[in-house]
Parts: C-alpha cells; sequence; structure tokens
C-alpha cells in the first residue's frame, strides 16, 4: 500500500496564505451584520442578530442597481471584444512569427508589460476626452488595448502549441484563414479564453483608477466609485460600508464560481486534445 506524505511547510504555507483571504472577509461579513454600536473591541466579535438594514441603506446611497447595470455593461462589453480580437491578433502574429515585421510587433506589444498606467494617465485622460470617448463606450475600448499586451503573450503561447497540421488540412478542404480561425483554431483555445475572461472580468468589474480619470458623467459612474463616494461620505459608518462591499462582490463571486468549473473542464479538454 502506497504511503502518502504530506508536505508539512507546504501545507502550513497554504494555511498561512488562506487566512490572509478568510480573515479579512470573516470581518467583512461580521461588521456588514452589526451596528455601529457593535464595533468595539477588536471587531471580530460576532453580531448580535441580522442588522439586514445595513444592506438596505447601502442599496439605497449608493444606487445600487444602476451602478451595478454600468459595471456590468462595461465588464460584459470588454470581455467579449477582448476575446474576439486579442485572439485573432494573437493567432496572426504566431502563425507569422518568421516575419520581422509581426515578431516586432510581437516585441512591441509584450513591451507594454513593463509601462506602469499612472505614467500614462493623465495624456490618456486627456485623448479620451478630445475624442469623445470619456464614456462608457471609451471605457471599454481601453480595457481591450491595455489588455492586448499580457493577452497576446498568453494567446501566442498556446497557439504556438497548436499543431499546423489542422489548418493544413482544413485549407486543403478549401477553408480560408477566416474560416480556420473561427471553425479550427478558436474553439481550441477554449481554456485560454476563459481564463483571459476571467481575468478581464475581475479586473474591469473591480477597477477603481480608469473609470476615476476616464468617466466625466456621474451617471455613468461604476460599483467602486460609488462606493468611494459613499465612504468619503459616512466614514465612520462602516457596517454600512461593509455591507456595499459585499452586495458588490456578490455578483462577480457567482461568475468566478460558475466560470472556474469552466476553466477546469475546459484545460481538461486542451489536456486530453
Amino acid at each position: 500500500m502506497r504511503t502518502v506524505r504530506v508536505n508539512w511547510w507546504l501545507t502550513a504555507l497554504l494555511v498561512v496564505l488562506s487566512l490572509t483571504v478568510l480573515i479579512p472577509l470573516y470581518f467583512a461579513v461580521v461588521t456588514a451584520f452589526k451596528t455601529p454600536d457593535q464595533l468595539g473591541g477588536t471587531g471580530f466579535a460576532l453580531p448580535d442578530g441580522l442588522h439586514w438594514a445595513n444592506f438596505a441603506d447601502a442599496w439605497r446611497l449608493t444606487g445600487f442597481p444602476k451602478a451595478a447595470l454600468n459595471s456590468a455593461v462595461i465588464t460584459v462589453g470588454a470581455v467579449v471584444l477582448t476575446l474576439l480580437t486579442n485572439s485573432m491578433v494573437a493567432y496572426a502574429i504566431a502563425r507569422n512569427m518568421d516575419r520581422r515585421f509581426f515578431r516586432g510587433l510581437y516585441l512591441y506589444f509584450v513591451s507594454a508589460l513593463f509601462v506602469p498606467f499612472p505614467i500614462i494617465m493623465l495624456p490618456v485622460a486627456k485623448q479620451t476626452a478630445i475624442l469623445h470617448l470619456d464614456n462608457r463606450a471609451g471605457l471599454i475600448v481601453l480595457y481591450v488595448v491595455y489588455g492586448l499586451a499580457f493577452n497576446i503573450f498568453v494567446f501566442t503561447a498556446y497557439i504556438n502549441s497548436i499543431p499546423r497540421e489542422l489548418e493544413e488540412a482544413a485549407a486543403i478542404d478549401g477553408a480560408s484563414t477566416w474560416i480556420t480561425f473561427w471553425r479550427v483554431i478558436f474553439p481550441l483555445l477554449t481554456p485560454m479564453n476563459a481564463t483571459v475572461g476571467i481575468l478581464t472580468c475581475l479586473w474591469a468589474w473591480n477597477d477603481f483608477l480608469l473609470p476615476l480619470v476616464i468617466l466625466s458623467d456621474p451617471g455613468s459612474a461604476t460599483l467602486p466609485l460609488v462606493q468611494y463616494v459613499f465612504q468619503s461620505q459616512f466614514q465612520t459608518n462602516y457596517p454600512v460600508a461593509f455591507a456595499s462591499y459585499l452586495m458588490a462582490m456578490a455578483p462577480l463571486f457567482v461568475v468566478y464560481v460558475f466560470s472556474q468549473r469552466w476553466v477546469i473542464s475546459g484545460v481538461v479538454r486542451g489536456a486530453v486534445k
């Protein structure tokens, strides 16, 4: 009978890393159900009953439905356009890497990974205002463009692992490059599409900096923006603030749970293809 050895150092490290996530999450949940009078001590004590009025106040003060709709529109638009455009660009680069132009294009995109956004923040804000892109559509375009560097890096590496014989077989059957990409290559990108989609979704939903410097219409404010205004106005009312954080986290948590299962399924299909 095979004996399973436990790596206690690795186990201890995983426990410590898990606590760095679970302790703040516990603190947020218990605080959201407390009244301001119950915030004394270390803050880790359980609340005396569930104070649901905090969530009602957070819903009303933040204008949650409208802000959540703005975040959802921007997130969905960014994810869909990112998957459609970034994968096509990566496919063109990966299959023409032996040409100087495409090799230089690849290095150009990847080099953008080393450019911090705060350096170009003000020029981008000014250009979007000049081009009348200081709105939700402009924000979606920026998420797609700024995701190119990392997405092309991972898409290109994955496309290089796909045998060229599949495309050659499609070409023999009369398929054009366009049809080959959408009917042969794009379905094989499912694991990577899932990874890029989740990362883009998390980024667009939780991002605070880009909406802050780009959006000029208060009616287009996303959830992180309205929570910032809410927190600045009610700094001492932590229960309501944490209730708003939990409400904003709930939709993304549901998406993440379902998408994570899809990613695992996609990785398994990719492993046996």
